[in-house]
């Protein structure tokens, strides 16, 4: 096609990024649209143009050379005379410069490509040849299109105030949660609308969270393998616009200009209940995979800044994401594009936080892309006056060298604590688990944390994620089952700490649910009851399964669904029961380390004892075959214990000898125990259970300062 390319663009400006619509004031005192200012960051190009297209995107209309660059930046301004300069306007660039991959560059002027800060994109994603740079058919009518957005200033968000020690987590993907909630209209299901739906508040009221942690809800494409076989990456860990909010979620798909107030709308429903919104943003890669992939965005604008490369290799990317690229957030640019992307979705779309994912990448720095703590990225975050604010958590891990670093994120990140998971399912599934790992992790793991002066709240606790075994399945089945996704039960973690308590899968022997049930409430209530920040799994407060597949990624369809009809209604009300005793009693919350010093009585305090009442020593700790104890706490000043918990993970009732009188139990995972005084200082703890105590008055005086030693 012949295109007529006349350079009719004014410079405009390089600042900001992306495609911004430039207001004027007439003489009235009214604002008009002036025209589109376009500014595209490439540090390798030799020129870049701009594609006009119509409003289906179907065909191109004019192309303009973009001014620059400066500071590698192309820019030009787009003046409303001109082909209805507005809102609403199609878009792409092609990028000219050397194909040379063997050096990374892979320019192709053949490929139209989408802007980075694309706020709105126009089009489904779908596989074609004409994507890959090594070919020469121009990708126009066979790639996604950007479109210019309606001006809009930071909004004055009405946030909740949720104190860290006070955060309960709920990790949910929008579709998932609500494609079978009973009573939902039917319109509405699997879309942002649902979430902030009275019967989606109500229940999320119910279990007591505070914050929902969504699942990426960035514009992504699915894996070409996955396409092949007609499946999707439903989970959406494989973003391609970072700006742009996820077509498949809105009650409007095909009405780009519709999401951003679907997706305001669904936040601003979820603060008026209270309920904080934390987004999953997957910065460590993106949707182009490796360096064989396609052309969409940022490989064909400047691959060789938007990726690390293999050492001594600039045709080969690093693979720390396990994805194929990554990204090179060390780059100023990279970093500015992530920060620019953050802001936009807390002050334009209102989120209160991020996950992180694989967030080990974020902290990679200088040639040998080692993580440091004090990485430019983090300080960058730090200090930046709206993210600095805003709830921060880590994934604190990659598939790089010494990828696994948790407990080194700075300031004021949380983090993912895999290893309470792994404690909590050996400690209650019956794997050798010792008392004192036990311990560690119920208090907020103080070796991670601790050490590096922060804050217990920063161990994220949680028994089951959406990457693994539900809790359901995590007790029903002895090996996952992953054939459906196609890949033979290769993918998937293949170390899922489970036990199907004798039958694989669903059962109707009344013996073993009531054993998977027992279990089941007892995790939950270690959960909700141990220092640091609960993360709950969507779906887990219903006894959910997703049949034994622990990698349904792929899995669009009620594999992955939540399945209301199984809901466990005792499940849900210990749940309300575990959330409202924790918010009740400051000690289940406390934001700052216990001591385990008796003359520290400025401080609150923990006391270990077996089941005899005796304070735990050394060689306590380590028995693997005794595993029943207790923990005493006792508020700041105050001379006896005000809480109790036993734990007892045995098959069979185990009797804890209480060293004072007065205690009354508040709470029984087995339900078995009758919410009374404890009478002769003495409490039969059921079978595989977590009894939690109260304590209002004592006969005895305080713990000597040898009682509260040693600790683990």
């Amino acid at each position: 096609m012949s295109v007529d390319r006349p350079d009719s663009l004014s410079p405009g400006s390089p600042a900001p990024l992306g495609a911004t619509l430039m207001l004027e004031r007439t003489q009235a005192g009214d604002e008009t649209v002036r025209g589109v200012n376009f500014a595209v960051w490439s540090e390798h190009a030799q020129g870049v143009e701009l594609c006009i297209f119509d409003a289906s995107g179907a065909q191109e209309l004019r192309r303009f050379n973009l001014h620059g660059p400066d500071d590698g930046v192309f820019h030009g301004e787009l003046h409303g005379e001109f082909l209805g300069a507005d809102d609403g306007l199609v878009y792409g660039y092609r990028a000219h410069g050397a194909y040379a991959p063997e050096l990374g560059h892979r320019f192709n002027s053949n490929k139209l490509l989408l802007d980075p800060y694309a706020r709105e994109v126009l089009g489904q994603f779908a596989w074609h040849d004409s994507l890959f740079d090594a070919d020469q058919q121009d990708s126009a009518a066979h790639t996604l299109k950007a479109r210019v957005a309606q001006v809009t200033a930071p909004i004055k968000w009405q946030r909740p105030k949720i104190a860290a020690a006070d955060v309960v987590l709920y990790e949910v993907h929008v579709k998932g949660f609500s494609m079978h909630l009973p009573g939902l209209p039917a319109h509405l299901r699997g879309t942002y609308a649902a979430l902030a739906h009275p019967l989606a508040i109500a229940h999320f009221k119910r279990m007591g969270v505070t914050s929902l942690s969504l699942l990426p809800v960035h514009y992504g494409a699915p894996e070409r393998a996955l396409a092949r076989q007609n499946k999707s990456n439903y989970w959406g860990y494989n973003t391609l616009a970072f700006f742009s909010a996820d077509p498949r979620f809105g009650v409007l798909r095909d009405a780009p200009s519709e999401l951003t107030q679907e997706f305001q709308a669904m936040v601003q429903g979820l603060h008026a209940a209270g309920l904080e919104v934390l987004l999953d943003v997957v910065f460590n890669h993106s949707a182009e995979g490796d360096a064989l992939g396609p052309s969409l965005s940022f490989r064909g604008l400047d691959n060789a800044s938007w990726y690390l490369a293999q050492p001594g290799d600039p045709a080969k990317l690093t693979n720390f994401s396990g994805c194929g690229n990554t990204l090179n957030i060390a780059h100023p640019k990279v970093t500015q594009f992530v920060l620019d992307c953050l802001r936009y979705w807390v002050q334009i779309m209102g989120v209160d936080g991020f996950r992180f994912d694989l967030a080990t990448v974020l902290g990679r720095q200088g040639a040998s892309t080692d993580f440091e703590t004090a990485a430019a990225f983090f300080i960058c975050l730090r200090q930046d006056p709206v993210l600095s604010n805003v709830r921060l958590i880590a994934e604190p891990w990659d598939c790089g060298p010494n990828g696994y670093q948790l407990g080194q994120f700075p300031g004021r990140f949380i983090e993912w604590n895999d290893r309470f998971r792994d404690a909590m399912r050996r400690y209650w599934l019956g794997f050798d688990a010792t008392r004192g790992e036990f311990a560690r992790r119920f208090f907020a793991s103080s070796d991670f944390f601790q050490q590096q002066n922060r804050k217990p709240t920063a161990s994220v606790n949680f028994i089951s994620a959406h990457d693994g075994f539900t809790l359901s399945d995590a007790l029903s089945y002895s090996s996952k089952r992953n054939y459906a996704n196609g890949e033979h039960n290769q993918d998937g973690r293949h170390d899922e700490l489970c036990n199907n308590f004798g039958i694989e899968g669903e059962t109707h022997d009344a013996e073993i649910n009531a054993t998977r049930t027992r279990v089941r409430h007892a995790l939950l209530a270690t959960l909700i009851l141990a220092q640091g920040t609960p993360m709950l799994l969507a779906g887990d407060e219903l006894a959910n399964s997703k049949l034994g597949n622990n990698n349904a990624y792929c899995q669009d369809n009620p594999t992955a669904w939540l399945d209301w009809n199984r809901q466990h209604e005792a499940t849900l009300t210990l749940v309300h029961t575990l959330t409202e005793l924790r918010k009740k009693h400051a000690l289940l919350r406390h934001p700052d380390w216990f001591a385990s010093d008796a003359q520290q009585l400025d401080r609150a305090r923990v006391l270990w004892r077996t089941p005899k009442g005796i304070v735990m020593q050394v060689s306590d700790w380590h028995r693997v075959n005794e595993r029943a104890l207790m923990c005493e706490f006792y508020a700041p000043d105050a001379p006896h214990a005000s809480l109790a918990i036993l734990f007892n993970p045995a098959p069979q009732s185990c009797t804890f000898k209480l060293v004072e009188s007065g205690w009354q139990i508040l709470f029984d995972s087995a339900a078995e125990l009758a919410m009374a005084s404890v009478q002769a200082c003495r409490v039969d703890a059921p079978a595989r259970s977590l009894v939690l105590l109260h304590q209002s008055h004592a006969d005895r005086a305080s713990p000597t300062e040898s009682e509260f030693e040693p600790n683990p």
